[in-house]
């Protein structure tokens, strides 16, 4: 079966594709080594990111740099490894790390305020009653990638107003021509895509409550019918028709001038336009993506806060959503970036990791770009913006176990026709958190229809049709649409889940021609129901961590099938419908797996540099009890390796580790069962240490 053979075997071009960090005193012979290390792991592909702490001497896009990056372009043609180019330094783009406004401070970033006394340089817009709306420079900054740049540091370089054709044509010559320029015979080969990271109108560090601006929009506003003094209500959150109109043209303006002309560059030089907007719920600037993306920083979202409250719980919905819209193979996330526990720098788990990953994964997100790798760990580099969750972290020399699994679901999620049901009518940074959270609830599936493809809409037969798809209900705007229900509860959930479980995320795909679903676990215990999916078909299961498929007994009932569901926490699982009983007949049966008598670990050691405790533990079985493949969980915190007599059973990251001990490995008498966990590298370089080590009663 198709399906089976390519998550058996996905292509290489679905490995996750991290930001490595080029952070450090970069070396021809140490970047050559780093990628072919990346490579070993399983790890096809990177985002070369200048980041703060570089070399001085390494200006950004000067002869240096590009020496640099060439030499790891090069490297990674010859690994047959992807390459995404990143267009700043370091981020929010669109200012060529300053160089924009540098040679031209008139293009520096703009915004309005509302004041009682303007001050030299301003122009006043308009007087009302709260005060003079007034232009002026924003004062904005963005992150260089030389200490003594960052936030609020004197040299941090100027942002650039991105809202100016001419500023942006400006950064393109200066960053984009220039990458051209020196690594042309890549481009649309081993160079994939350029990524532009969260721009931003006025830059960090604006005066607390300026709203955007450009010069001259004063007359694009008013052309178009907007009140000046109109726009004093910006200031105090209140809604009019001017405020509705500016924040319209706006969008309207950052969508041509900024995202649209960098989206012509990248597919005139052939490559994709990937990154992400500004804000989670920016959804209609997603259609100048060649790959819409969003990111996952800072726990907005969170085990600890679920998955579906707030409006960042949007974010993987949205670029997977716009991405079906407008018919794009892939959309991104730049995922787990400072994304900490109890604001302890390095303090992200790998029971955290899965769960983000599958928060993405089962929403529709099918290129995952962890934030970050690091070029250098060395001195205050280690503390920004931690933690490395590749060669720096604790799972690295396991890695390619987590690789897998993201090159897995990437591939499952690609090219994979999404059953929707439900049509929720959102606006761009309002994408009804509150409304969508009871679907994924009830595990319904849904697509957002953004404003601005609302006139393809149509109504047939009770039914909503856009963009050659048809929903049976509608969401949003009650008014619209009136003759399609607007419950969602009038539509089938795409699985029938008994007793309910509001913790259990469902996406039904067809891939390959079959129909799968996959299932994720979002909460903190396991989840034991009955399901029962509509399909006559029989069910095959796939094991996405494991890469194992095998055959599922589920009893054909009323023309669906009908089965137990147990989903421990942090689990997911794949079923699909077999085309027939022979696709079936091939799968293997499920293995007969007993739990171990839990043995008693001794404390061995204990290596606080390396953050790692053993534990040997000795464990008599009769002939019976050693035959056949054997699980033993424990309670560990937080990666645990295990072997027995010699033979390594793998490594476990979250809890309960549980461990499959392979068919001779143990036996019939006495067995030597060593353990090692490795605790959280916040004891390394976190603000306080993090317990580790193996729980036992």
């Amino acid at each position: 079966m198709e399906l089976l053979e390519c998550l058996n075997n996905p292509p290489r071009t679905f490995s996750p594709i991290p930001f490595w960090f080029l952070n450090g005193d970069l070396d021809d012979g140490e970047i050559r080594r780093q990628l072919r290390d990346f490579d070993a792991h399983g790890v096809h592909g990177v985002v070369l990111h200048p980041r703060i702490g570089l070399r001085e001497d390494i200006g950004y896009l000067s002869e240096a740099f590009f020496r640099y990056i060439r030499v790891a372009v090069e490297e990674a043609a010859a690994l047959d490894m992807q390459v995404v180019l990143y267009d700043e330094g370091m981020y929010p783009s669109g200012s060529a790390s300053g160089q924009v406004a540098a040679g031209r401070p008139d293009l520096a970033s703009r915004g309005i305020a509302l004041t009682d006394a303007p001050l030299p340089g301003d122009t006043v817009l308009c007087e009302t009653p709260r005060g003079a709306l007034v232009e002026r420079f924003s004062g904005g900054t963005i992150r260089g990638i030389h200490f003594g740049e960052d936030d609020g540091e004197p040299n941090a370089p100027k942002s650039a107003d991105i809202l100016n054709p001419e500023a942006v044509e400006r950064f393109i010559q200066l960053t984009h021509e220039a990458y051209y320029s020196a690594l042309a015979p890549h481009f649309g080969k081993t160079i994939v895509g350029f990524f532009t990271d969260e721009p931003s109108i006025l830059g960090r560090n604006a005066p607390r409550g300026m709203k955007p601006w450009t010069a001259g929009f004063d007359r694009v506003f008013t052309g178009a019918g907007g009140r000046l003094e109109g726009l004093a209500a910006l200031f105090s959150g209140e809604e009019n028709d001017d405020t509705r109109l500016y924040h319209r043209l706006i969008l309207e303006r950052e969508g041509h001038v900024y995202y649209e002309r960098l989206s012509n560059w990248c597919e005139a030089h052939g490559i994709a336009l990937m990154g992400h907007p500004h804000q989670s719920d920016d959804i209609e600037v997603q259609r100048f993506f060649h790959v819409p993306g969003q990111d996952l920083v800072f726990r907005w979202v969170s085990p600890e806060t679920g998955g579906v409250n707030g409006m960042d719980s949007t974010m993987a919905k949205c670029s997977a959503d716009a991405a079906r819209l407008m018919g794009r193979r892939r959309n991104s996330n730049e995922c787990f970036g400072a994304c900490n526990r109890n604001g302890n720098p390095w303090y992200f788990t790998g029971s955290d990791m899965k769960w983000f990953i599958d928060y993405l994964a089962v929403r529709g997100v099918n290129m995952f770009i962890p934030h970050a790798f690091y070029y250098s760990l060395a001195g205050k580099r280690s503390g920004e913006r931690p933690p490395d969750v590749g060669p720096g972290s604790v799972w690295w020399p396991r890695y390619a176990v987590w690789a897998a699994y993201m090159t897995r679901l990437s591939w499952l999620m690609t090219d994979a026709a999404l059953h929707a049901d439900v049509a929720v009518l959102c606006r761009n940074r309002d994408l009804r958190a509150g409304d969508v959270a009871p679907l994924f609830e009830t595990q319904r599936g849904f697509q957002y229809l953004p404003e601005s493809v609302w006139p393809e809409c149509r109504e047939e037969d009770g039914a909503l049709t856009c963009r050659g798809r048809r929903y049976g209900a509608v969401l949003g705007d009650e008014s619209a649409f009136s003759s399609v229900p607007h419950d969602a509860a009038s539509v089938a959930p795409d699985c029938l889940v008994e007793p309910a479980q509001r913790c259990l995320r469902a996406a039904r795909v067809t891939r390959c021609g079959v129909e799968c679903w996959l299932l994720v676990n979002e909460g903190e215990d396991d989840i034991d129901a009955r399901l029962t999916l509509p399909t006559e078909n029989p069910i095959g299961a796939y094991d996405l961590w494991r890469g194992e498929a095998r055959r599922v007994d589920a009893r054909l009932c009323g023309g669906a099938r009908v089965m137990p569901l147990r989903l421990r926490r942090r689990e997911s699982l794949l079923l699909f419908a077999c085309p027939d009983e022979a696709a079936w007949n091939a799968l293997s049966e499920s293995p007969e797996q007993r739990d171990l008598p839990a043995p008693v670990f001794a404390p061995e050691g204990e290596d606080a540099a390396a953050v790692t405790k053993s534990y040997v533990a000795a464990l008599s079985l009769a002939d019976e009890q050693a035959r056949g493949p054997a699980v033993l969980a424990v309670e560990a915190e937080e990666m645990a390796e295990l072997s027995v007599n010699g033979v390594d059973c793998g490594a476990c990251f979250w809890p309960p580790q549980r461990f499959v001990i392979p068919d001779g490995a143990l036996r019939a008498s006495e067995n030597v069962l060593r353990l090692t966990v490795t605790g959280s590298l916040a004891n390394r370089y976190g603000k306080e240490p993090v317990w580790y080590g193996l729980k036992q009663a």
